[in-house]
Parts: C-alpha cells; structure tokens; sequence
C-alpha cells in the first residue's frame, strides 16, 4: 500500500446511524474518523421533543439526545472532522480513499450514514415552525396532536396512510392535495375515504404556514380557480417524499430509482468495504431508533470485513 491508513472505519454522516456505528466501531479498538458537513447530531437535532426513543421516561429534547450519543462515541475514541464528502474510490480491498473538500481521507471500510432531507414546500413559515407545529414525520410527531386540527400536505402512500395514522390522535385531519384524486394504492385509499375523522382538500396546495410561536393556520390557494383560502390548524405535518444524500455514490455504489442506497441485511453495499445504514437506505421506518439499529449493524459487519481482511 503506497500511502498510510487515517483511520480503520471512517464514518460519512453523524446523526443516530452514524453516531451509533462510531461507538461500535471506536468501542471495539477500531480507529474511527466521524466526517459531519456541519456539526453532527442529523434530523434530531433540529427536535424539540422526542418521547418514543427508549429508555426516556419522559420526553428528551433531540439536540440533548444527540449530545449524549456524540459524547459516548467521543468516550471510545471517535474522533470527529468536519467535512462534505464529495466521491468515493474502492480499489484495493484494503483500502477505501474518501474525497472531501477538506482533502482526501484512507481507511479500510466505510460506512454511509448520510441520511435523507424531508422534502419541503418551501412556503414562508413552514422552516420557522418547524419542530413547533411543522413536521415531516406522523409517526415521530403525532401523538403531540391530541384532540387538535392538523393538516396533512400529500396524496402518496406515506401521506395516506400516516394521516390516517394522525386520525387516532387528533381531532380532524384535512388532507390537501393538490391534485382532484389520490396517487396512494387503492386499498389505502379507501380506508382514508371512509375515516370520519379526514376532511380532503383538492386541487389546493398551502402557501403560507402562519403562527407565532407555533402553528396557527394554513394559507392555502385553489390550482385550477386561483381561490385564496385559510384552514385553522395547530399542525401541519408535510408528507411529500424525502430525498437521500447519496449523490457522490453515483456510479461507485448500487441505488435505487429514488436513490436510496440498496444494501443487504448486514447493510452491505455492492462494494466490500462500503456499507451503509439509516435514512440513506432505509425509505421505509425512517426513525431514529431503527436508524441507530441499523448503525449498529453496519458497524458490526464492518469490523468483520476488517478482521477478515486481517
């Protein structure tokens, strides 16, 4: 090998997966890099209350939660960089050189745990409020919603069936699509149909999130008439897909058509020594707690490919 190793494992992404794959990693003697494009603590740092995440009685703030996982992969040793990693080479089975534009990094297996942003609708509001009555996760969120008036922005599967999900807790919830029928399966869409609790919306898309200190109204405008209107809700959960950063695997690493990162059950990629975990590869569960599992599972088949390469 010409040029010496930075690292055994080097790790791209320091939210739950990432965060949970150093500790792993750094715990079994293994020379772990952490590279964050900006300080790491992923979606959950930008929560303000996380109560499903076990071994919390009560609900913890996600940038404490994210702080406690960052301090216990530090303990181990993980040390962390800031850096945007831009591609990946994988030649040499025994060496992985990572790009960034902080310069190039050696290691012997890496692990992507970029995660996925949420898409947005970009409206005024909809950012400030985020966390305080905007949320891109029912699953995560709706239990905040008791006997409350939500909006649910989508007409996919997620959105369906989440906002049905939002339904056993909330008041009402008005579905806005800004088509005149749904593109969820069938079956999904018959259940929505017949719920009590859903109102729909056609044809109409929010242009404005408007509260205060939290949310407080929709504003919203008809596609086909131009017809301004306002829907009086406490929440606004966006439902409109995500987008996986996975773009400088292009080309090295197998995606699929959305551009999440396939893997197997021991989040392998198609290249040995490059494995991924969380919301890079995971377009289904997409919670912190399957996000950190799967982080511990990467890390584990990482440190056996470098115990065989050994």
């Amino acid at each position: 090998m010409s040029q010496a190793l930075d690292c055994d494992v080097l790790i791209i992404g320091g939210g739950c997966a990432g965060l949970t794959a150093a500790i792993y990693t750094a715990r079994a003697s293994l020379k772990t890099i952490l590279l964050d494009k900006l300080e790491p603590g992923g979606q959950l740092a930008t929560t303000q209350e996380v109560e499903n995440y076990p071994g919390f009685v009560e609900p913890v703030n996600g940038p404490e939660l994210m702080e406690r996982f960052l301090k216990q992969a530090q303990r181990f040793g993980t040390e962390i960089r800031s850096a945007q990693v831009t591609s990946l080479e994988a030649g040499d089975p025994a060496f992985r050189l990572v790009h960034t534009d902080q310069g190039d990094l050696r290691c012997k297996a890496v692990i992507v745990a970029t995660g996925a942003d949420p898409k947005t609708l970009g409206v005024p509001g909809e950012d400030r409020l985020r966390g305080r009555g905007v949320s891109y996760c029912a699953t995560c969120d709706a239990p905040f919603f008791r006997n409350k008036d939500v909006a649910v922005v989508g007409g996919g599967n997620t959105a369906v069936e989440e906002g049905g999900y939002v339904t056993k807790f909330a008041r009402s919830v008005t579905l806005i699509h800004r088509r005149d029928k749904l593109r969820a399966d069938p079956i999904i869409q018959d259940r929505a149909l017949k719920n009590p609790k859903m109102i729909f919306r056609w044809d109409t898309v929010v242009t404005e999130v408007v509260g205060d200190q939290t949310v407080e109204k929709a504003l919203l405008k008809n596609v086909k008439t131009g017809e301004a209107s306002e829907l009086v809700v406490q929440g606004c959960f966006v439902l409109v897909g995500s987008t996986p950063n996975t773009g400088f695997l292009r080309g090295l690493c197998e995606l699929d058509d959305l551009g999440f990162v396939k893997v197997n059950a021991r989040k392998e990629t198609n290249v040995p020594g490059i494995f991924a975990a969380g919301d890079c590869e995971d377009s289904v569960w997409r919670q912190a707690v399957t996000a950190a599992g799967f982080g511990c599972s990467a890390a584990i088949a990482a440190k056996q490919y470098i115990e065989n390469l050994e």
